[in-house]
């Protein structure tokens, strides 16, 4: 893909310097951006690319460097600066005021009209045309609380088209978005860069740089690790720029005939729209099971009602028939401490919201579900045995970390990813559900996690993966479920699924009077 950009970068950030207690974070890098040019921005979780670009948006003050615009130096003391010099950045973590309806986000400090007054019929038609031209079907009073993960990333798109911008920087926007939405984005990325708009682009999915992208730079630890033409490289170079090692082969699988006996079995599930929950995701006679030692994929467009239903068998959403047995047990799940009771896990899509107490220390999230393992009397917790839990389990799943009482919210998202998992492998569950185990983290840290994973359920565990991207649901499942709409549509066993096969399945016709 060439990049017709001027022969002056639109954007040069020269050696930019940044330190934290303990931590370099950035050790002197460079990035330059062409006009007009989609820019890859890649790197582990670690490498320093969050603190670049925080840096580049105004919201962090970098210790030394320059940054240049157009030919001319710039300051951005804070995200207002930013805005000014037309650099807009869309964080991975929605900025959105949920109580506000779409079109108050989009246009928030700069809705039309005078002074005293907002001229609402202008700041719906502006916001319809927005929405409209990325595919979002929704009114511009919707309020935001009442949207999908993917539509509340749509509406940050949104708003960071409506700005005037040169920059738009897109921190891993694809990570919540179904593939018809992730075309639809690479539509209006291609229609702003034919406008002269240029894009830095975060992603740890390759395969997207090479859709989309015409030139990289990669970070490693905090100093620039390679830069080029995506032309002029391939997946496995700029792996081996991103991680500076080999990445281990995936643990080896068992065969089916090794599997044990039948560890949860789902029945008929159903579970309806309420006056209270309008917007929910229906379940409709879902049944499956999965037995130990296998690894069950499940795969989907979003809507389908994976989610939905990992948190009904989980006790976290109540259903309102059907049948969950464990060991061939009918049993009642009303809560997830009843589910974690009957030796059930589930590690949420979203871990810094569902999983994580970020302002927390790595081993108290870590430990947190295994007090009975650490603690004296049941009412004072053993700091040697917590330390040694915690050492036990940063050595068996190579998180990398400072020390324990580091805040989990300063760890890479692989490895807050991997305290998650440790929890629930400190606890010992029969049952393991992992919601898009990968989303978010970087390419090596993926290897891990799927190591980890095939290695649990090579312990005897039952993990239900779900996942939005196939080629991973290919990679660790033994056998796959599909799903739509709330209903089962298929399910094949690994070894004769392709992408397209499960494609098909995911978007098979369903019989809706069922």
């Amino acid at each position: 893909m060439s990049s017709q950009t001027n022969p002056r970068p639109l954007l040069r950030m020269s050696a930019i310097a940044k330190s934290f207690p303990g931590v370099v974070a950035l050790g002197g890098v460079d990035l330059e951006v062409g006009r007009g040019e989609v820019h890859a921005l890649l790197g582990e979780n670690g490498a320093g690319k969050s603190t670049l670009l925080k840096i580049l948006a105004g919201a962090q003050a970098s210790d030394s460097g320059t940054i240049e615009l157009d030919g001319l130096p710039v300051v951005l003391a804070n995200p207002q600066d930013a805005h000014r010099q037309g650099i807009v950045t869309i964080y991975q973590e929605f900025t959105l005021a949920p109580n506000m309806s779409i079109a108050d986000n989009v246009f928030v400090g700069r809705e039309p009209g005078s002074r005293l007054l907002i001229n609402d019929r202008q700041l719906d038609e502006a916001t319809s045309q927005l929405t409209k031209s990325i595919g979002l079907e929704r009114g511009p009073r919707t309020l935001v609380r009442d949207l999908s993960v993917a539509e509340q990333q749509m509406v940050e798109i949104a708003r960071a088209l409506s700005m005037k911008s040169k920059l738009i920087v897109m921190d891993e926007p694809t990570s919540a978005l179904s593939l018809a939405e992730v075309d639809k984005l690479f539509e209006i990325v291609l229609g702003l860069k034919a406008q002269g708009i240029s894009t830095i682009f975060v992603t740890h999915r390759l395969e997207e740089v090479f859709r989309i992208c015409d030139r990289y730079t990669v970070l490693r630890d905090g100093q620039n690790a390679g830069a080029g033409a995506v032309a002029e490289t391939s997946v496995e170079g700029i792996i081996k720029l991103m991680v500076g090692r080999e990445l281990k082969a995936l643990s080896e699988r068992r065969a089916a005939t090794e599997f044990g006996p039948v560890m949860l079995e789902v029945r008929d599930i159903v579970r309806l729209r309420t006056v209270t929950s309008p917007q929910a995701i229906e379940l409709r006679n879902v049944s499956f099971n999965v037995r130990r030692g296998e690894v069950l994929g499940i795969a989907g467009l979003i809507g389908a009602g994976r989610t939905e239903m990992a948190r009904a068998i989980f006790g976290a959403d109540p259903f309102d028939s059907g049948h969950v047995l464990i060991d061939g047990v009918e049993t009642a799940i009303r809560s997830p401490q009843e589910a974690i009771v009957h030796g059930i896990g589930l590690v949420p899509e979203d871990r810094k919201q569902q999983a994580l107490f970020l302002s927390l220390a790595i081993k108290t999230n870590l430990t947190m579900a295994a007090h009975d393992r650490i603690s004296r009397w049941r009412y004072f917790i053993d700091s040697r045995t917590e330390a040694g839990l915690v050492d036990d389990y940063r050595q068996r799943l190579n998180i990398r970390m400072a020390h324990p009482d580091q805040l989990v919210a300063n760890l890479s998202g692989g490895n807050q990813q991997k305290v998650v998992l440790a929890r629930w492998l400190a606890l010992g569950p029969k049952i393991l559900i992992v919601d898009e185990p990968t989303r978010g983290i970087d390419v090596g840290a993926k290897v891990e996690v799927h190591n980890l994973l095939l290695e649990m359920a090579n312990s005897g565990i039952a993990v239900i993966a779900i996942s939005s991207e196939l080629p991973e649901i290919l990679t660790i499942a033994d056998r796959i479920l599909t799903m739509r709409e709330g209903r089962v549509t298929g399910e094949i066993l690994s070894a004769d699924a392709d992408q397209e096969k499960l494609m098909k399945m995911m978007t098979a016709p369903i019989d809706r009077a069922a």
